[in-house]
């Protein structure tokens, strides 16, 4: 005997765990960063500091992609509605999350091929005027990881005055990529200030590029973090989070008098903080419906869709 059941699905149900603050965040932090990047770019080539151009250039990728973070939280605001997503917009947050990472590895090999032609041809350096501009660079990414960082803040009380449980708190990827961009430029910066010194004091020129190609490293291994952050949600990595073991629980008691058993389960992300699953059920009770099982499943909020199959046996 088989019994299914759908609960019915509300697209508002996910989105509404959206984050306007971020949106309007990753909006300014886009325009500062993009104003920012044309002085940066003149001014590295202008005093010829291929650290001062690498930033420079460096931010102009972070400008693109902080910018897709804001147009991801637009779009996925706009169809939120939409009924062909069959499970929401959350997913294009993540996509933009998942893009900006590759962007970062797009940076990352820009840097280091143009550090490694000035280690060969190394140019002379108007230290000064090129150390007031990076000292400049830097403390507008300081501004604009606070304003990001505020953003996150104010999410996350938003997100606990809903009562989820704080095991069920993931960071905003899309939000995190944005804040990754501004503090990769930040590091870059102070490594370009570095150099700049160097040079400046002891006559270091090579330090310079040098730099350049550690800033690189670093923004690597920031976008590989974040590739594989957001690349486990749009494959639908989530069978060894700990909200699997607690359907089991729920599902498969210790005292188990019925011997109700799960013989299939699927468990994917469709919010931040919200499941939906679809689960096969055994069970020698004659009385277990769907319902029955949804309404154990309601202690974890976190899951907000069901698909049910029950087999009685006996």
């Amino acid at each position: 005997m088989h019994e299914h059941d759908l609960s019915r699905w509300t697209h508002h149900h996910v989105f509404s765990q959206g984050n306007p603050a971020a949106e309007r965040g990753a909006s300014a932090v886009m325009w500062i960063t993009a104003i920012m990047m044309v002085v940066e770019i003149f001014a590295g080539w202008w005093f010829n500091s291929m650290a001062l151009l690498a930033d420079g250039w460096h931010m102009s990728s972070h400008a693109v992609a902080i910018g897709l973070s804001a147009f991801a939280y637009a779009a996925a605001r706009r169809y939120s509605t939409d009924p062909r997503f069959a499970f929401g917009t959350w997913k294009i947050e993540i996509l933009g999350g998942f893009a900006s990472a590759i962007f970062l590895l797009g940076v990352a090999a820009m840097m280091v091929f143009g550090s490694v032609e000035r280690l060969f041809s190394p140019q002379p350096i108007h230290y000064q005027e090129a150390i007031v501009i990076a000292v400049i660079g830097l403390l507008v990414n300081i501004v604009c990881a606070m304003i990001l960082g505020n953003a996150h803040d104010d999410h996350d009380h938003d997100h606990h005055g809903h009562g989820h449980d704080s095991h069920t708190h993931h960071h905003d990827l899309n939000l995190k990529s944005a804040y990754m961009h501004v503090i990769a430029d930040a590091a870059t910066s102070v490594l370009a200030i570095l150099a700049l010194v160097g040079g400046w004091f002891y006559g270091w020129s090579w330090l310079d590029p040098v730099m350049g190609i550690i800033g690189a490293i670093l923004v690597a291994a920031w976008a590989k973090n974040l590739l594989i952050d957001t690349g486990k949600v749009l494959l639908d990595r989530e069978m060894d989070h700990s909200v699997v073991d607690e359907i089991r629980e729920v599902i498969e008691p210790r005292e188990n008098s019925d011997e109700t058993r799960i013989t299939d389960l699927h468990v994917w992300r469709v919010g931040k903080d919200a499941y939906a699953c679809a689960l096969s059920i055994v069970t020698h009770s004659r009385t277990l419906t769907p319902e029955e099982v949804r309404e154990r499943l309601r202690q974890h909020q976190e899951i907000v869709h069901t698909t049910i199959e029950i087999h009685h046996v006996g």
